[in-house]
């Protein structure tokens, strides 16, 4: 996923997996503001510590089964807070592991009509319009939520699997960030399936994927071996994809690394994970996807000699910077 030209400040060379301006976006809602809301089938429950009425999307699996009056929200045992804007400095935390997921904290958003009729960007089989969360802690800020064209994917599945991936992506960027492998921070935009009231005119009951909006945007590395490394911050991405084979060993491969860049952090959001069994749908291109990540993979700085490395490191598909998916390169 990828924002256009006026949403960033740093350039970029559009492919077919990039985002740009849609050329035929969907039909316009009847109502607005659109109200959405995290989804009510999936329960909500009032946080013990802050307080804040939270999604089940917003407990652990171990939190949610302790109970009402019992369970903590993710921001509260992590003790990341609400995080705003820009991610918190790390001193604000026990740890910079606790500080990887970057989450919506939140139970609503809204969005205007024009906003949903014309979506800001737009992925190879998805839309992506902004808006601003109306209640939680992060009320008052930027949020996008994503939903899936018609005809390009299988959405029931496609959602279940951008969740799956954002959660392995998580805990390979926090055993990074425990490493203290750099001085700053590398965070995760989780995302939550949320649903549009009922309200919303014909959108009501749609299902998307929502999490926070994202500043000063760029591309670092694409799952078929394209990179960047004219700046720090892409060779870092880039050692951390060695470091994710490494840490799993050899099982994963988290790449097309992209998100916001901040002063002291980078916020990634829509992340691919390449895996021996390709567990993560299309965009997971399996075991030659992780040998021709290597193929083009040359160790920099901030990687370390004794990572791991293939032994299979052929060039099956071709280096694009586009987001390439299984069956359509």
């Amino acid at each position: 996923m990828r924002y256009p030209p006026c949403r960033r400040r740093f350039p970029m060379t559009t492919t077919a997996e990039s985002l740009v301006w849609p050329s035929s976006p969907p039909p316009q809602p009847h109502i607005t503001p659109i109200d959405l809301r995290s989804m009510s089938g999936y329960g909500t429950r009032c946080c013990a510590s802050c307080g804040g009425n939270f999604s089940k999307d917003s407990f652990s699996g171990n939190q949610w089964r302790k109970g009402v009056g019992q369970s903590r929200c993710y921001a509260c045992v992590e003790g990341g807070g609400g995080g705003g804007t820009d991610p918190p400095p790390a001193a604000e935390s026990n740890s910079r592991a606790d500080q990887t997921a970057r989450r919506n904290n939140a139970t609503g958003a809204t969005f205007t009509q024009y906003d949903l009729a014309h979506p800001f960007a737009e992925g190879g089989f998805r839309w992506v319009a902004k808006g601003t969360y109306n209640n939680g802690v992060r009320n008052g800020e930027p949020c996008v939520c994503k939903w899936f064209k018609s005809g390009h994917v299988d959405q029931a599945s496609f959602f279940d699997l951008d969740i799956k991936a954002m959660d392995k992506a998580h805990d390979l960027v926090r055993e990074w960030n425990n490493r203290n492998l750099i001085n700053k921070l590398v965070m995760v935009n989780i995302p939550e399936v949320w649903t549009f009231t009922a309200t919303s005119g014909h959108v009501s009951g749609k299902r998307v994927l929502q999490e926070p909006f994202i500043n000063n945007y760029q591309k670092f590395n694409s799952n078929t071996g394209w990179a960047d490394s004219e700046t720090p911050w892409p060779r870092v991405m880039q050692a951390l994809s060695h470091f994710s084979y490494h840490v799993s060993a050899g099982q994963f491969v988290l790449c097309d690394l992209q998100g916001g860049v901040y002063s002291d952090a980078v916020v990634l959001t829509d992340p691919v994970i390449l895996s021996k069994g390709k567990l993560y749908g299309v965009t997971d291109l399996g075991p030659r996807g992780i040998s021709s990540f290597f193929s083009n993979h040359r160790c920099n700085e901030f990687c370390n000699s004794s990572w791991s490395r293939p032994a299979d490191q052929t060039r099956y598909h071709r280096p694009q910077m586009g987001t390439s998916m299984a069956g359509f390169w």
